[in-house]
Protein backbone atom coordinates (compact mmCIF):
# COMPACT_ATOMS: atom_id res chain seq x y z
CA UNK A 1 0.00 0.00 0.00
CA UNK A 2 1.36 3.56 -1.00
CA UNK A 3 0.64 6.44 0.72
CA UNK A 4 1.81 10.33 0.61
CA UNK A 5 3.01 11.91 3.68
CA UNK A 6 2.43 15.53 4.02
CA UNK A 7 5.66 16.31 2.29
CA UNK A 8 4.22 14.40 -0.26
CA UNK A 9 7.13 11.56 -0.06
CA UNK A 10 5.93 8.69 -0.71
CA UNK A 11 5.42 5.94 2.09
CA UNK A 12 5.31 2.27 1.12
CA UNK A 13 3.63 -0.03 3.65
CA UNK A 14 5.31 -3.80 4.29
CA UNK A 15 3.12 -6.43 3.41
CA UNK A 16 3.42 -10.51 3.45
CA UNK A 17 5.79 -10.37 0.30
CA UNK A 18 7.99 -7.47 1.02
CA UNK A 19 9.08 -9.67 4.74
CA UNK A 20 9.45 -12.43 3.08
CA UNK A 21 11.97 -10.91 0.30
CA UNK A 22 13.95 -9.09 2.59
CA UNK A 23 14.12 -12.40 4.74
CA UNK A 24 15.34 -14.17 1.70
CA UNK A 25 18.00 -11.35 0.57
CA UNK A 26 19.35 -11.65 4.22
CA UNK A 27 20.16 -15.31 3.10
CA UNK A 28 17.32 -16.62 5.88
CA UNK A 29 15.62 -19.43 5.61
CA UNK A 30 12.81 -19.41 2.57
CA UNK A 31 9.15 -19.92 3.73
CA UNK A 32 7.37 -22.35 1.43
CA UNK A 33 4.31 -20.48 1.05
CA UNK A 34 5.91 -18.03 -0.08
CA UNK A 35 7.34 -19.79 -2.95
CA UNK A 36 3.88 -21.26 -3.70
CA UNK A 37 2.88 -17.64 -3.97
CA UNK A 38 5.55 -15.48 -6.11
CA UNK A 39 8.45 -16.76 -4.32
CA UNK A 40 9.90 -18.48 -7.14
CA UNK A 41 9.15 -15.96 -9.18
CA UNK A 42 10.93 -13.16 -7.62
CA UNK A 43 14.17 -15.17 -6.47
CA UNK A 44 14.52 -16.02 -10.77
CA UNK A 45 13.65 -12.21 -11.30
CA UNK A 46 17.09 -11.47 -9.09
CA UNK A 47 18.86 -13.64 -11.45
CA UNK A 48 22.09 -11.76 -12.71
CA UNK A 49 21.66 -9.19 -10.55
CA UNK A 50 24.42 -8.00 -8.87
CA UNK A 51 25.40 -7.71 -4.98
CA UNK A 52 25.08 -3.84 -5.32
CA UNK A 53 21.53 -4.15 -6.12
CA UNK A 54 20.51 -6.99 -4.21
CA UNK A 55 21.76 -4.40 -1.40
CA UNK A 56 20.27 -1.60 -2.78
CA UNK A 57 16.59 -3.91 -2.46
CA UNK A 58 17.53 -4.61 0.86
CA UNK A 59 18.34 -1.63 2.18
CA UNK A 60 14.21 -0.62 0.77
CA UNK A 61 12.83 -3.27 2.33
CA UNK A 62 14.28 -2.91 5.71
CA UNK A 63 12.71 1.01 5.69
CA UNK A 64 9.55 -0.15 4.93
CA UNK A 65 7.36 0.98 7.67
CA UNK A 66 4.60 -1.79 9.33
CA UNK A 67 1.98 0.86 8.79
CA UNK A 68 1.67 4.57 8.90
CA UNK A 69 -1.28 7.07 10.62
CA UNK A 70 -1.19 10.41 8.31
CA UNK A 71 -1.97 13.74 9.89
CA UNK A 72 -5.77 13.17 9.70
CA UNK A 73 -5.45 10.47 11.73
CA UNK A 74 -6.17 7.90 8.78
CA UNK A 75 -4.02 4.60 8.96
CA UNK A 76 -2.45 2.28 6.67
CA UNK A 77 -1.69 -0.77 7.70
CA UNK A 78 -1.16 -4.27 5.09
CA UNK A 79 -3.71 -6.66 6.82
CA UNK A 80 -4.95 -5.24 10.37
CA UNK A 81 -3.89 -5.13 13.89
CA UNK A 82 -5.56 -7.04 16.97
CA UNK A 83 -4.63 -4.54 19.30
CA UNK A 84 -7.68 -2.74 20.92
CA UNK A 85 -5.05 -0.04 22.06
CA UNK A 86 -3.65 0.40 17.88
CA UNK A 87 -1.07 -1.45 15.88
CA UNK A 88 2.15 0.12 18.04
CA UNK A 89 0.75 -2.22 20.59
CA UNK A 90 0.58 -4.85 18.96
CA UNK A 91 2.25 -8.45 20.52
CA UNK A 92 2.91 -9.90 17.59
CA UNK A 93 4.39 -8.26 14.36
CA UNK A 94 3.14 -10.56 11.60
CA UNK A 95 -0.42 -9.35 12.54
CA UNK A 96 0.41 -5.98 10.20
CA UNK A 97 0.92 -8.70 7.58
CA UNK A 98 -1.27 -11.28 8.19
CA UNK A 99 -4.12 -10.37 10.37
CA UNK A 100 -7.90 -10.63 8.62
CA UNK A 101 -10.15 -9.48 12.05
CA UNK A 102 -10.46 -6.01 11.64
CA UNK A 103 -11.56 -6.64 7.92
CA UNK A 104 -14.17 -9.61 9.19
CA UNK A 105 -15.25 -7.35 12.35
CA UNK A 106 -15.81 -4.24 10.73
CA UNK A 107 -18.21 -6.30 8.05
CA UNK A 108 -20.39 -7.74 10.20
CA UNK A 109 -20.00 -4.90 12.72
CA UNK A 110 -24.44 -3.71 13.05
CA UNK A 111 -24.61 -0.80 11.40
CA UNK A 112 -27.27 0.44 14.08
CA UNK A 113 -24.37 0.62 17.01
CA UNK A 114 -23.28 3.85 17.04
CA UNK A 115 -19.60 4.91 17.11
CA UNK A 116 -20.13 6.35 21.21
CA UNK A 117 -21.38 3.16 22.24
CA UNK A 118 -19.73 0.98 24.43
CA UNK A 119 -20.63 -1.92 21.90
CA UNK A 120 -18.22 -0.20 19.24
CA UNK A 121 -15.09 -1.99 18.69
CA UNK A 122 -12.58 0.13 20.42
CA UNK A 123 -10.02 -0.95 17.87
CA UNK A 124 -12.09 1.38 15.26
CA UNK A 125 -12.82 4.09 17.14
CA UNK A 126 -9.06 4.91 17.28
CA UNK A 127 -8.58 6.30 13.62
CA UNK A 128 -10.66 7.96 11.86
CA UNK A 129 -10.00 5.70 8.83
CA UNK A 130 -8.22 2.62 8.11
CA UNK A 131 -6.93 1.49 4.83
CA UNK A 132 -6.04 -2.12 4.27
CA UNK A 133 -5.48 -4.48 1.70
CA UNK A 134 -4.63 -8.66 2.01
CA UNK A 135 -7.83 -9.80 1.64
CA UNK A 136 -9.34 -9.88 -1.97
CA UNK A 137 -12.57 -7.92 -2.38
CA UNK A 138 -13.30 -10.59 -4.87
CA UNK A 139 -13.52 -13.17 -2.31
CA UNK A 140 -16.76 -11.45 -1.01
CA UNK A 141 -17.80 -11.62 -4.91
CA UNK A 142 -17.16 -7.85 -5.07
CA UNK A 143 -14.71 -6.12 -7.48
CA UNK A 144 -14.49 -3.35 -6.00
CA UNK A 145 -13.14 -1.57 -2.81
CA UNK A 146 -15.17 -2.01 -0.21
CA UNK A 147 -16.12 -0.51 2.94
CA UNK A 148 -17.28 -1.55 6.24
CA UNK A 149 -17.72 1.20 9.61
CA UNK A 150 -14.73 3.06 9.06
CA UNK A 151 -12.03 0.42 7.42
CA UNK A 152 -11.81 0.61 3.70
CA UNK A 153 -10.49 -2.58 1.50
CA UNK A 154 -9.05 -1.84 -1.03
CA UNK A 155 -7.12 -5.25 -2.54
CA UNK A 156 -9.52 -6.10 -5.62
CA UNK A 157 -7.72 -9.31 -6.30
CA UNK A 158 -4.84 -8.48 -8.62
CA UNK A 159 -3.00 -11.22 -7.84
CA UNK A 160 -5.29 -13.62 -8.81
CA UNK A 161 -8.16 -12.84 -10.98
CA UNK A 162 -9.79 -8.97 -10.11
CA UNK A 163 -8.06 -5.86 -11.05
CA UNK A 164 -5.66 -3.26 -9.48
CA UNK A 165 -7.35 -0.94 -7.94
CA UNK A 166 -6.04 2.81 -6.78
CA UNK A 167 -8.37 5.25 -4.36
CA UNK A 168 -8.37 8.95 -3.52
CA UNK A 169 -8.81 8.70 -0.19
CA UNK A 170 -10.27 12.53 0.23
CA UNK A 171 -13.04 11.65 -2.31
CA UNK A 172 -13.44 7.54 -2.68
CA UNK A 173 -13.06 7.77 -6.02
CA UNK A 174 -11.33 4.90 -7.33
CA UNK A 175 -9.81 3.92 -10.90
CA UNK A 176 -9.02 0.04 -11.84
CA UNK A 177 -6.90 -1.31 -14.24
CA UNK A 178 -8.61 -4.09 -16.76
CA UNK A 179 -8.86 -7.59 -15.51
CA UNK A 180 -5.38 -8.39 -15.00
CA UNK A 181 -5.74 -11.97 -16.72
CA UNK A 182 -6.96 -10.58 -19.50
CA UNK A 183 -3.90 -7.90 -19.76
CA UNK A 184 -0.95 -10.74 -18.86
CA UNK A 185 -2.94 -14.01 -20.42
CA UNK A 186 0.26 -16.17 -20.25
CA UNK A 187 0.21 -14.79 -16.27
CA UNK A 188 -0.83 -17.65 -14.17
CA UNK A 189 -0.52 -14.81 -10.50
CA UNK A 190 -0.71 -16.43 -7.36
CA UNK A 191 -3.84 -18.55 -9.54
CA UNK A 192 -3.83 -22.07 -9.28
CA UNK A 193 -1.13 -23.84 -12.22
Amino acid sequence: MIEFNKHHQCVFVKGNHDVWTMDWLQGKSVDPIWLKHGGMETIDSYKGLGDERKAQHLDFYQNLQNYFIDDKNRLFIHAGFSSMHGPASEFYMTNYTWDRTLWEMALTLDNRIQKDSVLYPNRLKLYHEIYIGHTPTINYKVDVPMNGCNVWNIDTGAAFTGKLSIMNIDTKQFFQSDIIKELYPNEVGRNKR
